[in-house]
């Protein structure tokens, strides 16, 4: 008789065409195997009828087509991309007739205008790397569709397509022709959709601890020495039931192991599941081995251990991460608040604290942080933020407005129709335009400390087993599948989530608000350090103001708080608040030129204020203030005694220490000589257009310099966009922009020095991970290779170190907040 095993693709496959007896010898057989047909685009077996298109068979005609319309479209490359790419498409015929109602639509999708709509749908299916190619490559199969976003973790695709080209019934046709079907349920219409979760893992964990007990309990007589007493029978048949348990714990509880390093060595990288499926297959195959020749017993409950732990420290590392995910995405919110009008007065309130109904007012620059319905105003949106098309787009009262959009005109009144979604405005935050290219050192290193390692840990493992070899087959293998076990570099990939996701919780709690990690790690390279002044270092909204020219009448004064309440300036601001028992009228053609002032029509007078270049057009230059010209006659200019923010002089003495500080200030320089001692001479510079600002971060950036530009988000968002890290100062004010990296709220400007401190300890805790790390290899692996560490004490000690990464990342980054007087 025949013993054959054949493990095949990722080891999914056990003993088709061959059968398992015990005593057996392997016989090389003359008969042919069975070749079974599969379709070209599932490979599910074909059994009855089979479709047949150019050299090709399919299972039915939905893989068919699928396949010519890949094949129209010159995307078979699909198929390349991974053994087991297509979804079948038996019995499926999904309707989406639903998708017609215009009420239906408009609470599914995330945006829409007049030609362009985004929308996000779950796709169960999605499980590969092809998925992921053929989803993001939407449009070479409908070029109504703009792009395609995959978020693979969620199995969601977000989708920006041409409305009046294809629409969202269409869209979904589309997807499901394709294998992809989205899936809406009445849930996501009526409700907020909810998060799937997986819970497969649990399922494994299951089957493994399931094989584990019952292994151990038939191996009991082997743990005390009775297997001699026992009649021999039992034996071979104990062999066989722990055989028969371990098959599902290799075949399901291990698959993502396997399936992962299968995946990786297809494309010739080697990933950290490839030293761990080594050591997991070398394990139960040695263990099978010893079973059906009746030479030992195996180790299959050293493999169903190894297994158990492993997804179990895999569920707690997963388990912390989504921890740390979830109070970041969800739990905290920008520092941003809207102001809500209530009673005829606005009052500012947090974005969380927003109710559907609830009319806010949104000015020139400002986002609108939820969907509703103008009220009041017409608006000209910019959606550049949502769609990345920079055309603004005209509104009047009545129109629907999508959050993401800013407002480019005089201030308008919106009644909210959806409450703020905080995870969609951290979507939009972090969206690919914005992000910089360059990868953080940090990040560098693990990524070639993870592959090198795999490397380094296969080779020893090899040397192991060779030595070994030749004194104890049994030693050997321990010894090799020991040092593939023990020496998982997890903790490599650990260090940086953990330690920087810890940091990034500690800093939002403090309102300081951080895109992401490379943010933190990005903060050691800064050696320049860049300060805007109105509504940085100065106080919004507390300056002494006085009017220096012919008092104004009450009219005239009605005129200016008409203008400037349409402007989220700082200076707008204050003179609104100044006059705030002064009367409001509606204004036309109303225009803001950033950095220099603001113009409308109010009642046929023309009015203007701003400095003095835009209002005297250049003359009278050098004068400060901010002057007031209405129907082409000057009354005369506000002054304005900034007010410094409290322990600005302390923050500017630290970078003073170990940075180079610069101050760039759309304001004349007659606070000069009072901001001398906080800088150099040439670090001043007054007078500053936006486009000056970007063009003075771009020249510190010539000369090999890493920028950090501390802005208010209005007049600096190019030179923050530009430099290395751009955080915004917000004091309640809706100033939430795609061109900073951070967002701080006003009142925590005296820790800056402090935030800073700890983002930059982040990268000392990772590199301080990296050596334990490197410690507990050294000592584990000295154990390995000498053959006195068991697999399955290998396996315990791995998520232990893994855990240990964890815990010190957490630990320090805590221990540090608490000396920098961050946490209490």
């Amino acid at each position: 008789m025949t013993d054959v095993i054949i493990l095949r693709g990722a080891f999914s496959d056990i003993c088709k065409n061959f059968s398992l007896m015990p005593n057996a010898t392997l016989v090389k057989t003359t008969q042919q195997p069975i070749v079974k047909a599969e379709c070209y685009h599932c490979h599910d077996e074909i059994k009855d009828t089979t479709v047949h298109f150019e050299d090709k068979d399919f299972c039915c005609e939905g893989c068919k087509t699928v396949y010519q319309i890949l094949n129209e479209n010159d995307m078979c490359a699909y198929y390349a991309l991974d053994a087991n790419a297509g979804v079948s498409q038996k019995n499926k015929n999904v309707q989406f007739a639903y998708l017609d109602d215009a009420e239906v639509v408009a609470k599914i999708v995330d945006f829409q205008d007049e030609t362009t709509t985004r929308v996000t749908f779950l796709l169960p299916q999605m499980h590969c790397a092809s998925c992921i190619w053929l989803l993001e490559n939407l449009y070479k199969i409908n070029p109504s569709v703009f792009n395609s976003k995959v978020n693979f973790l969620k199995k969601e695709v977000t989708i920006l397509f041409s409305q009046h080209e294809i629409s969202l019934r269409e869209v979904a046709q589309l997807l499901a022709s394709i294998g992809y079907a989205p899936e809406i349920n009445f849930n996501d219409i009526e409700n907020e959709q909810k998060q799937v979760i997986d819970r497969t893992i649990y399922y494994k964990i299951g089957v493994a601890g399931f094989a584990f007990g019952n292994i151990m309990l038939f191996s009991f007589p082997e743990y005390f020495g009775l297997g001699e007493s026992l009649d021999k029978s039992f034996v071979p048949i104990f062999g066989y039931l722990n055989l028969i348990l371990a098959i599902p714990v290799l075949l399901y509880s291990s698959r993502d192991y396997l399936t992962s390093a299968w995946q990786g060595l297809k494309h010739g990288h080697l990933n950290i599941d490839v030293p761990l499926s080594l050591g997991i297959i070398a394990l139960f195959g040695r263990s099978a081995y010893e079973i059906l020749s009746h030479t030992g017993a195996g180790f299959m409950d050293s493999f169903a251990a190894l297994i158990f732990l492993l997804l179990t420290g895999k569920w707690f590392q997963q388990k912390t991460f989504n921890h740390l995910s979830f109070e970041r995405d969800y739990k905290s919110y920008f520092p941003v608040a809207a102001n809500v009008k209530k009673e005829g007065k606005e009052v500012s309130t947090p974005l969380n604290k927003l109710e559907i109904g609830a009319n806010i007012v949104v000015r020139n620059g400002e986002l609108i942080p939820a969907d509703g319905v103008i009220l009041r105003g017409h608006a000209k949106i910019d959606y550049s933020f949502v769609t990345g098309e920079a055309e603004a787009v005209t509104k009047k009262s009545g129109d629907k407005v999508f959050a993401g959009g800013r407002q480019m005109g005089e201030a308008i009144e919106v009644s909210l129709t959806r409450k703020v979604s905080q995870s969609y405005l951290t979507e939009l935050w972090n969206n690919d335009a914005f992000k910089t290219s360059a990868k953080s050192h940090i990040s560098f290193l693990a990524e070639r400390a993870g592959r090198y390692f795999t490397g380094v840990i296969l080779v020893v493992s090899m040397v192991a087993f060779i030595y070994w070899f030749p004194q104890d087959m049994g030693k050997a293998i321990n010894a090799a599948t020991a040092v593939l076990i023990i020496a998982c570099p997890c903790a490599v990939a650990l260090a940086i989530p953990f330690t920087m996701g810890n940091i990034l919780r500690i800093l939002g709690r403090q309102q300081f608000y951080l895109k992401n990690t490379n943010v933190i790690e990005n903060f050691e390279r800064v050696d320049a350090i860049v300060f805007d002044k109105t509504g940085t270092i100065t106080q919004r909204l507390k300056s002494d103001i006085t009017f220096i020219g012919e008092k104004l009448t009450h009219y005239e004064e009605d005129l200016v708080k008409s203008l400037t309440q349409h402007s989220s300036h700082p200076l707008s601001r204050q003179l609104c608040e100044m006059l705030s028992n002064r009367d409001i009228y509606t204004i036309e053609n109303f225009k803001e030129t950033v950095g220099q002032g603001i113009e409308g029509v109010i009642h046929n007078h023309i009015v203007k204020i701003g400095s003095s270049p835009f209002v005297l057009n250049t003359e009278g230059g050098d004068k400060s203030g901010v002057f007031i010209k209405i129907d082409n006659q000057l009354k005369g200019y506000y002054e304005f005694k900034p007010n410094y923010r409290t322990g600005f002089e302390d923050v500017l003495t630290y970078f003073n220490k170990k940075h180079e500080v610069y101050l760039l200030s759309g304001d004349n320089d007659k606070e000069r000589d009072y901001l001398n001692p906080f800088f150099e001479k040439l670090h001043l510079n007054f007078n500053q257009t936006p486009n000056d600002k970007l063009n003075f971060i771009k020249k510190l950036q010539s000369e090999g310099k890493k920028v950090l530009m501390i802005g208010d988000g209005l007049n600096d968002a190019g030179a923050l966009q530009q430099a290395n890290i751009g955080v915004v100062i917000s004091e309640n004010t809706n100033n939430f922009s795609p061109a900073c990296d951070a967002i701080l709220q006003a009142d925590k400007f005296s820790k800056l020095p402090a935030f800073l401190s700890l983002s930059k300890a982040g990268s000392e805790i990772v590199n301080r991970a990296y050596f334990i790390a490197l410690c507990y290899n050294i000592v584990g692996l000295s154990y390995a290779v000498s053959g006195n560490l068991q697999p399955v004490t290998a396996a315990i000690l791995m998520p232990l170190s893994s855990a240990t990464i964890v815990l010190f990342g957490v630990l320090s980054g805590n221990w540090k907040a608490k000396k920098e007087k961050i946490l209490s």
